[in-house]
């Protein structure tokens, strides 16, 4: 394994050390928030099937929706980029085109799903981050690491799930109201609740940006957006056996964007629908199953430059799940249908696989085993396997280690489009990992070393087979995720403290440097404490410098930025929350050219009864 060069400003050494000291403490579910995770939580994620989060071996991240709403985050890309081991690369502001790196991974590397509903892109492939609306979420679990055994293609690094809140307990609705600098204004109002067999939900937000110059000196104006969505979940307990729930979800982004020509106004249109249909059954005491039928279409357009993709995906699963004692098999059977419409594209593929599943629980040993086989329409059979082990060798602390392999299958536009070429190959990923945990009441610690090598890496090169003089989308790289992830954290005298420190490399092995748009050090950190019922926190997210461009010509400088927030039930229903992010107006870039927002205020209140 590749030595990680390391250097860390002087500054910033006593925040490592308090990492360090936090790190008393990150059971695999401990996110770099100020609240430890209960460790009777359960996840669903990692496996596919609900599961304790004492038996999941796999480096989990548990969001929940007290930290998303004093995050005062504007988007999902942004709350993600707090996390461990992910960043974030965005082209401007809101809405505009934004990446996110799992462990220095591909965007296209992580498969994300809402509900159950795979989200995902054909044209440059990944998820569209900034169509996923912030405000429709009540949870995100993030499982890092090859998952694709589970999940098939996609799944390289990881996978995000993204879960919409659902109705529990008597009628309750709910307004909230916010402002910020910018001229952003957010307005919110749902209900959500359960009447005997029937649980719902249902939420609608608009959030609006007068914006700032992505591009300055390019085109001197500001670039705004405007967002509106909407989520629904309705529920039906049929019996003790049986349950229905179906899911939905909408965004319309319209940002703004400084493109190539001079005063002209360009827009980004970005639509995004989900929906699913599912079938809960408990057969017996230790045998269930699961059906479901969904769908999601994403739409981008640009105006008034004429450009369009829309990418449909639909999917059905069967899911099995046996349980006796510590053992728990799973098997499952899925097709998976793909279409794009980009231009002349107009083309669709399909995918028929199958997965089973082994999990052992019992005295100081974990085990977890996954074998899937996916028949792709134009790639034929890919096989993909993982396993996982893990020793609890004292109280609280347990050493786990797991290997896995993966794919991902070219777009539909990197195959057909203009600068495409029909006989791309799947990218293929080999990974390992070896953790160590130790959990302690609300302490917990963690450290994770990994390395994850891809070939068949597709990268855009110089032109060639395709005929476009601009470019062709080739199979010609090789490149190596690789890092180590700390993470901890610990409450001392009422303060909540938590962090994590990545140390990483990834890297183009043909040609040996750095891959654009990523730091080698990351390091974050939060605290936060209750003073005469205010919440008072604070976080630090600090990155060494990072290279724009694969020839590792174009630095990114490092930064570092502080944020604060405070909230309050200040009556019986209302709830105040004030933060301000980047509190020294730090001026720095995650994309070259590309400016940052800058100082951030933001006040929200919000009603609902309690």
């Amino acid at each position: 394994m590749r030595t990680i060069p390391f250097t860390l400003k002087p500054a910033l050494l006593p925040l490592a050390l308090v990492c360090a000291y936090s790190a008393h403490a990150q059971t695999p579910a401990q996110t770099a928030s100020a609240s430890a995770v209960s460790l009777s939580e359960t996840v669903v994620t990692a496996a596919r099937v609900e599961q304790p989060l004492t038996d999941v071996l796999a480096d989990v991240t548990l969001i929940d929706e007290k930290e998303i709403q004093r995050s005062g985050a504007t988007s999902v890309s942004d709350l993600l980029a707090r996390q461990a081991g992910l960043e974030i690369s965005r082209n401007g502001g809101p809405g505009t085109t934004s990446s996110i790196y799992l462990r220095g991974a591909e965007n296209r590397f992580t498969a994300v799903y809402i509900d159950g509903i795979r989200v995902d892109t054909q044209s440059t492939g990944g998820p569209p981050w900034e169509a996923i609306s912030l405000s429709q979420i009540e949870r995100i679990e993030i499982v890092r690491g090859a998952a694709a055994a589970v999940y098939g293609s996609d799944a390289v690094a990881g996978v995000i799930q993204i879960f919409t809140r659902k109705g529990r307990g008597p009628f309750t609705p709910y307004v909230g109201v916010g402002v910020g600098n910018h001229g952003r204004k957010t307005a919110e109002a749902g209900f959500s609740g359960k009447n005997d067999a029937i649980d719902y939900s249902l939420g609608v937000t608009r959030d609006t940006s007068d914006g700032f110059d992505s591009r300055p000196g390019s085109n001197p104006d500001k670039d705004g957006y405007r967002n509106t969505s909407a989520n629904a979940r309705l529920g039906w307990q049929i019996n003790q056996a049986h349950r229905l729930e179906l899911t939905g979800t909408y965004t319309d982004m319209d940002a703004q964007y400084d493109g190539f020509t001079a005063d002209l106004d360009d827009h980004g249109l970005n639509r995004l629908a989900t929906g699913g249909l599912t079938w809960s059954a408990q057969w017996t005491q230790n045998y269930s199953t699961r059906l479901s039928v969904s769908e999601s279409r994403q739409r981008y357009e640009t105006k008034p430059s004429p450009y369009s993709s829309e990418t449909t995906l639909r999917n059905y699963l069967f899911q099995n799940e046996w349980r006796s004692g510590g053992h728990l098999v799973t098997a499952a059977l899925e097709r998976l249908e793909d279409r794009l419409a980009n231009a002349d594209i107009n083309r669709s593929r399909h995918k028929n696989g199958i997965a089973l599943g082994y999990g052992y629980t019992g005295g100081p040993h974990t085990v977890q085993l996954n074998v899937r086989h996916d028949d792709d329409s134009e790639f034929g059979g890919q096989t993909t396997g993982s396993a996982s082990y893990g020793y609890s060798f004292a109280p609280g602390w347990r050493v786990t280690a797991g290997a896995g392999t993966s794919f991902r299958v070219p777009t539909l536009y990197q195959r057909f489009s203009q600068y495409g070429q029909p006989a791309l190959q799947p990218e293929k990923g080999r990974s390992f990992e070896l953790g160590l945990r130790w959990a302690e009441g609300t302490s917990s610690f963690g450290v994770t070393a990994y390395r994850n090598r891809v070939r068949n890496l597709i990268t855009f090169g110089a032109a060639g087979p395709c005929g476009d003089a601009y470019g062709c989308y080739e199979n010609t790289g090789r490149a190596e995720y690789q890092g180590l992830t700390i993470t901890g954290a610990h409450k001392l005298a009422g303060v909540n403290l938590s962090g994590s420190l990545d140390l990483q490399d990834p890297r183009d092995l043909n040609t040996d440097k750095r891959l654009a748009r990523r730091a080698q050090t990351l390091l974050k950190l939060a605290a936060d404490t209750d003073v005469a019922g205010w919440t008072l926190g604070t976080e630090l997210l600090a990155s060494s410098k990072r290279y724009d461009d694969a020839a590792n010509r174009n630095v990114l400088g490092g930064y570092g930025l502080v944020n604060l927030y405070v909230s309050k039930v200040i009556a019986r229903e209302w709830t105040l929350l004030a933060r301000i992010n980047n509190v020294a107006d730090k001026d720095y870039q995650v994309a070259r050219g590309y400016a940052t927002p800058g100082r951030e205020f933001y006040v929200g209140l919000k009603w609902s009864p309690r």
